[in-house]
């Protein structure tokens, strides 16, 4: 067998031709077509490692029905397969004069069903026989090679059904070679009844019949078959059972069995290893395993829970903490072992190995265990039926591992162990997953604390809080930490903090490999190919605290496909994490790791991955700025380099999803295009995330961000990018309420634009200016520079550009008391907006407009403006303009009289700007409403409605 699967091992296969066709690779199924194609496949799975010629095969697969061009189906069918098997190891190929399936005989059933009863038929002993004949025998599923109807496949099919009933008459046989004669009679009468003429059958049935005590029953079948095969045949019995009756009917002491040796004392297993002190936190990882344990009695099967997680998160620490909690549970012994997945002692324990401990655990005596693996674990099935029984299974490295260890009894529980997430256990065996994260705080630091006692943590608080968060919950480096300060008392907490700050994983480096973090997620760094060691250490350096499948395409170069693949082996490892935003995201110790082994890749290539993935974030965050701004004139960006995997966006709502999604990565992905100088995706990025942050009201990360990009902006020969991001940090800023150092900008950025003749920007600079000077109260100072903008903009014809000019002449004319010439300009802004579906725009102007008509008494109309603005507002998620259309609202409300209204919008105003953290606005809102709620007239005051 080729190929891997979990942590490079090779991965369990399997194909089922014993019923419906199917491939299994570590216990899942991998889909190979439809049922014509799984024909192909069933046939050549038949003759593995065999030549079939195409026109054998051809016969085989359609019989007389095969199609026009049957070859060159055929051949796509081939192709189909080799795609679909590409992952599993099993291989088709061209060989001389036809096709061959090359796979481990072992992994067809068939193949496996006739081996096992081989060695059962040559093997002296009727146990080891016996165990044989049932693992072969339990290998049919249904009718074989359920997906051929060709004469060929009739005929095999006849063939298979004849060897199938040779094996049971054979079981039986050995069945009762060791004495299970009891057994087997509940069946043998109804097998009779089906095949009255079956000798062997007759025979089977007396010999069980008179071991049983039941002479005459045995006696009575033997005339009845005799009767009948003269009425029917006109034979007599054959010799054998003439004499079988001749020996039941003188009772023959040769039908007696020897007597069976005394039973061995029972023994009681107690392997556990002693409970980890101290154990905190866990709560609910212990109530889903005692959830499992409750419904085992009620399982046709076993039960196993399978704890997965990275290296030192404390799996194996809660694994015997539970199983000794619930010892009491398990009165016929514990098994426990350690298979090594994970170890510098060298490779994985081999299962037989660990059978042949489980048996000599349970009292086998050494030389009384059969040779055959297969045999020795249907003894320990054997053995454990019945049983309430655990069997702890600690450190496992594949599903292969562990399925010859586990009982066949429902009575007994397994707990599975291992870095891997082992899907083989959980859709083949029904295992219950549970995945291990860090500790939580409170947990964390009760961990510290029952190390190192109240009295150190509490002399050191502040120490205690930066330890437990520099170890993120990880407990074996809360561990680690915990034993370095308990041998060195005199060391403060805040020294170890410092040290574990400043040197990393480094500082939780310890002589003991089974006690130092680095050494313990080497263990799985190890175990991991070169391709998914190289995707992990670049995860280590991406940007952010996550990353999305497309992100990671780009980063590491791979097609989405194999960068899927390469994730899920990771996932499966425990060193990445999938969440239910489908991002990626490591625990930040294994991070930290992680950014360590990418020291070991050439700084070309690091440089390479971190140029794409930031080109992803560059340019899917374009695409979504168009969609969320359609109407805003572009920036010029460079194509793409190769590799690189920007999303294609549908709409502005799944743009505005996918930068709240994003919005970490993407200000990460700025600092890291500062790192490596690239100063135009500095500020291109903070461009591409403007409107973004205003409409999310994210004004602290609006600042930083053009704080960036305008250092960036100037170490460029490109006076516009310059003049832009002065523009739109002071506009930033002045959202902030930075009134004086917004205006020193915006003058800057017109001294810029003027002296470059950037004639394009003068517009928007100066409608900044209008902007900033109505925020400092000069409404006068505002209307000018409205004018002077809208003249700027005359020339550019730019009619969505103008609208919004016209809407903020329309909104300082207002403010100044021109409420005829405001509404003038607003609806001649309107109709712009409308006319080239500027939404955004359009809220503006009806925000505008909800403003004049409140003061000018029509406040009805303002409600219905106001209204209006509201909807589209929340319909592009403008959070921002939201919380500023919501104030406006309550006051025709409250001119109205309405002040249950009034006090609704004013509410959600107000818990809006709080969320934003605009403190001046939402302390005037808190004044609206005290006013409002204030009993200032009983009869017909503000609090009548």
């Amino acid at each position: 067998m080729t190929g891997e699967s979990e942590q490079g091992a090779p991965p369990d296969v399997a194909v089922g031709v014993l019923g419906n066709l199917e491939v299994r690779v570590d216990g899942a199924s991998v889909p190979v077509g439809h049922a014509r194609q799984k024909a192909v496949l069933a046939v050549l799975s038949i003759e593995v490692d065999r030549v079939v010629p195409p026109d054998r095969l051809i016969d085989r697969v359609w019989g007389e029905h095969a199609p026009a061009r049957a070859r060159s189906v055929l051949r796509t069918y081939l192709s189909n397969l080799r795609r679909a098997l590409t992952s599993t190891g099993i291989a088709i190929t061209w060989r001389d004069t036809g096709y061959s399936l090359t796979v481990h005989p072992d992994a067809v059933d068939l193949h496996r069903f006739r081996r096992l009863l081989a060695e059962a038929r040559d093997s002296d002993d009727p146990r080891r026989a016996l165990a044989l004949a049932d693992d072969a025998l339990a290998l049919w599923r249904g009718e074989p090679l359920a997906e051929l109807d060709t004469p060929w496949a009739q005929s095999a099919r006849e063939h298979l059904h004849r060897e199938r009933a040779a094996a049971q008459a054979d079981r039986i046989d050995w069945a009762l070679d060791c004495g299970l004669h009891g057994d087997l009679l509940p069946e043998l009468p109804t097998r009779a009844a089906e095949e009255p003429l079956d000798e062997r059958l007759a025979g089977q049935l007396m010999l069980a019949l008179y071991r049983s005590g039941r002479q005459t029953d045995a006696l009575k079948h033997y005339q009845r078959t005799r009767q009948r095969l003269a009425e029917e045949l006109g034979t007599d019995p054959c010799p054998d059972l003439q004499q079988l009756h001749q020996c039941v009917l003188t009772a023959d002491p040769a039908l007696t069995l020897p007597p069976v040796e005394a039973p061995r004392p029972v023994v009681v297993p107690r392997q556990l290893p002693a409970p980890p002190a101290p154990f905190v936190g866990r709560r609910d990882e212990l109530d889903r395993l005692d959830t499992a344990l409750n419904s085992s009695s009620q399982a046709a099967t076993v039960v196993i829970s399978a704890l997965a997680g990275a290296g030192g998160i404390g799996k194996t620490w809660l694994a015997l903490h539970w199983a000794h909690r619930n010892v009491d549970r398990f009165p016929d012994g514990q098994l426990f072992v350690d298979l090594r997945g994970f170890s510098l002692e060298g490779a994985p324990m081999d299962p037989v190995v660990a059978v042949r401990g489980f048996l000599e655990a349970l009292g086998v005596d050494p030389d009384r265990i059969p040779v055959d693996p297969h045999a020795q674990a249907a003894l320990f099935r054997s053995l454990a039926a019945g049983r309430r029984m655990l069997v702890v299974l600690d450190n496992a490295a594949t599903t292969a591992q562990v399925t010859a260890l586990l009982p066949g009894s429902a009575t007994c529980t397994v707990v599975v162990t291992s870095r891997n997430r082992l899907p083989g256990l959980i859709t083949g065996h029904g295992a219950r997953h549970l995945p291990l994260d860090a500790l939580l705080d409170d947990d964390a630091r009760a961990l510290l604390v029952d190390r190192l006692g109240t009295d150190r943590i509490n002399a050191e608080p502040a120490a205690v809080d930066d330890l437990s968060s520099l170890c993120g919950g990880f407990p074996l480096a809360l561990s680690i930490v915990a034993a370095r300060a308990h041998f060195h008392p005199r060391t403060s907490l805040t020294t170890m903090a410092a040290e574990l700050r400043d040197q990393g994983l480094d500082a939780l480096h310890e002589g003991d490999p089974a006690a130092s973090l680095p050494t313990v997620l080497s263990w799985s760094h190890d175990a991991l190919t070169a391709e998914q060691a190289r995707v992990f250490a670049l995860l280590g350096i991406a940007p952010g605290p996550d990353i999305s499948l497309p992100a990671a395409a780009g980063l590491t170069g791979l097609p989405p496909g194999q960068i899927r693949t390469e994730l899920r082996r990771l996932e499966q490892a425990s060193l990445i994490v999938h969440d239910s935003y489908g991002h990626y995201r490591m625990h930040d110790l294994i991070r930290r790791y992680a950014a360590d082994t990418a020291q070991r890749l050439a700084d070309t290539e690091k440089r390479a991955a971190l140029r794409r993935v930031v080109d992803h974030y560059l340019h899917t965050a374009f695409t979504g700025q168009q969609l969320l701004d359609p109407h805003l004139r572009p920036i010029r960006i460079d194509p793409p380099v190769p590799d690189c995997h920007p999303l294609v966006l549908s709409d502005d709502a799944a743009a505005l999803a996918w930068f709240d999604t994003e919005h970490a990565c993407l200000l990460a992905a700025q600092q890291t295009a500062v790192a490596h100088g690239r100063f135009d995706a500095v500020w291109q990025l903070a461009w591409m995330l403007n409107t973004f942050h205003y409409r999310r009201a994210h004004r602290h990360d609006q600042v930083a961000a053009w704080q960036t990009g305008l250092t960036a902006a100037r170490r460029l020969p490109d006076p516009a990018a310059e003049a832009m991001a002065t523009r739109f940090l002071a506009q930033a800023l002045a959202d902030m309420g930075r009134d004086d150092e917004a205006l020193d900008l915006l003058h800057h950025a017109l001294a810029i634009a003027e002296r470059a003749g950037l004639v394009a920007h003068l517009p928007n600079i100066h409608n900044s200016l209008s902007r900033l000077w109505e925020q400092r109260g000069d409404d006068r100072q505002a209307l000018e520079y409205s004018h002077r903008a809208l003249e700027f903009a005359h020339v550019l014809d730019d009619p969505v550009m103008e609208a919004h000019l016209l809407n903020n002449l329309g909104w300082s004319a207002a403010r100044l008391g021109d409420y005829g010439k405001a509404r003038e300009h607003c609806w001649t802004a309107l109709t712009l907006h409308r006319q080239h579906g500027e939404r955004s725009g359009e809220a503006f102007v009806l925000d505008s407009l909800g403003y004049i008509d409140h003061h000018t008494g029509r406040h009805e109309d303002a409600i219905h403006n106001y209204r209006q603005a509201l909807m589209i507002r929340v319909g592009i998620g403008d959070a921002y303009e939201e919380a500023n259309t919501y104030d406006a609202l309550g006051h025709p409300y409250a001119a109205l009289g309405q002040h249950g209204q009034a006090r609704a919008v004013w509410q959600e105003a107000l818990r809006l700007y709080q969320a934003q953290q605009r403190i001046k606005e939402a302390n005037r809102v808190r004044r609206q409403l005290d006013a409002l709620v204030s009993p200032t007239d009983t009869k017909g005051g503000l609090l009548q409605e």
